[in-house]
């Protein structure tokens, strides 16, 4: 283990093996140090589409699809009284690729590539401590099969996901929401029954009174199967129906497209259980450091957003980091720059979540019910701000006609009709609504890809049109 690096990244998931891959392909020196030793389990196995164009900028895209992962072809909803589909294949070319992976194959997948393009990886490795010289972390001790050693850095990543080395330990400036309180618990099964509709390889949501399940089918043959309930209901109906494994399969027995699903199928796996609380830190950047994927914020399983926004915090932080140490930008405004941008991608999925709850029918069932944001969410996260943002990047009318009327149902409380708000999505995740030009630019910058990721300056001159004016001349 080296005793000083120009860059420490904690976490070598997604969220980690995106921005050290990337701050390496760009020739910095980078070091990841993972708590874990790959390959190892992790849940949040449905990819959108959004995340291939990170793929490719990392190089790592050709060995996620030459790996054999199922292909994701799009979702199908059962929710409440209405079902509907989303093809990703009607989204463009981009669109008609995502996967369901096996997290702990993918994971590894990620990380040995981040180790091939230059990244000095340690697994097994836990950080006890960060040292600070005033507000900037500048150290940290870690510890592995009992040795302990000191590692100095002039910028942090903490991709430490939900454990959030800064923010959770150190900073103490994680706050939850009110809406999300729920629980998550699932099993793998084998010989399940393809759904009879919907896209090849797609995502099954069905909505049961109290929550809703997920079904993912798997290229290892095995289909992930999870009940997503309210936190107090799942405490309650446990002790009634004797243990989780109970409750489970009571709820299966309410969700007639997943029950079929399972008919003739085997359990091949004991229960898992988390708490899918939705959070954000005060700040995802300080001096000296930027907090990716879910050691910055963490979202309600229901969209499968986790990878979109690990790797999509990542690239921002490469780029932002990436721009400082090369002496682009100034520190100060590049921490602004990740900061907005990522706060705004976070909160713009946290109000769609929120507004495809609402469009429940069910309108007396308590789960529902709860994942209302509340006045303080409100005003915590500028809905009318995110509103705002989300109604800007619709072109379609009639996708702005009716996301606007359930966003504003949130922010006002007022009636309106049952939009699916799922027509959006995919044009919520896509890259042009990123701000990739000088007249999206936030806080005076945006993001550029040639010749290489960085922050540019709204108003600069664009590189290739000075090398082709000094190439004339």
């Amino acid at each position: 283990m080296r005793t000083a690096t120009q860059i420490l990244v904690i976490g070598g998931g997604p969220a980690g093996s995106t921005a050290a891959g990337l701050l390496a392909r760009q020739g910095f020196d980078v070091t990841v140090l993972e708590r874990d030793h790959f390959p190892r389990y992790h849940i949040g196995e449905s990819i959108l589409p959004s995340c291939r164009p990170i793929f490719e900028m990392l190089g790592v895209w050709d060995k996620i699809e030459a790996h054999g992962f199922k292909p994701k072809g799009g979702a199908y909803f059962f929710w409440g009284p209405d079902e509907w589909e989303v093809k990703f294949a009607d989204l463009g070319r981009d669109g008609a690729n995502a996967w369901q992976v096996v997290r702990s194959e993918f994971d590894k997948i990620m990380l040995d590539h981040a180790r091939e393009v230059g990244v000095a990886v340690h697994e097994g490795v836990s950080v006890k401590e960060i040292e600070f010289d005033g507000d900037r972390p500048v150290a940290a001790t870690w510890s592995s099969d009992g040795r302990e050693g000191r590692i100095s850095f002039d910028y942090l990543v903490d991709a430490s996901g939900r454990g959030g080395v800064m923010a959770a330990k150190h900073l103490k400036s994680r706050k939850f929401h009110n809406v999300f309180r729920n629980v998550a618990t699932w099993s793998y099964w084998k010989g399940v029954t393809p759904l009879d509709r919907g896209p090849e390889g797609a995502i099954t949501v069905a909505s049961i009174p109290e929550g809703w399940f997920w079904a993912i089918p798997l290229h290892d043959g095995t289909t992930s199967i999870g009940l997503v309930t309210g936190r107090d209901g799942f405490i309650e109906r446990r002790a009634k129906a004797g243990g989780i494994e109970e409750l489970y399969a009571e709820a299966l027995q309410q969700c007639a497209p997943v029950l079929k699903m399972t008919e003739n199928a085997e359990r091949v796996s004991g229960m898992k259980t988390e708490q899918d609380y939705s959070y954000t830190a005060e700040s995802f950047a300080g001096p000296g450091y930027l907090l990716c994927g879910d050691a910055a914020c963490f979202l309600d399983p229901l969209l499968s957003t986790g990878v979109h926004l690990a790797t999509y915090s990542g690239m921002l932080g490469a780029a932002a980091i990436g721009s400082v140490l090369r002496g682009e930008v100034a520190e100060e405004e590049a921490r602004e720059f990740f900061d907005t941008v990522y706060r705004q991608s976070y909160e713009r999925l946290l109000v769609l979540v929120s507004v495809f709850y609402e469009s429940y029918r069910g309108k007396d069932y308590h789960f529902y019910n709860a994942q209302k944001l509340s006045a303080d969410d409100r005003d915590d996260l500028d809905l009318q701000s995110s509103f705002d943002r989300i109604i800007t990047g619709i072109a379609d009318l009639k996708d702005a006609q009716d996301v606007y009327r359930r966003v504003r149902q949130q922010i006002t409380g007022a009636e309106s009709g049952d939009p699916n708000p799922l027509a959006n999505l995919n044009k919520e995740h896509e890259q042009k609504r990123a701000p990739v030009s000088a007249d999206r630019a936030i806080a005076g910058l945006y993001l550029a890809f040639e010749p290489q990721l960085c922050l540019r300056r709204a108003g600069s001159p664009d590189i290739r049109r000075r090398r082709a004016a000094s190439t004339q001349a």
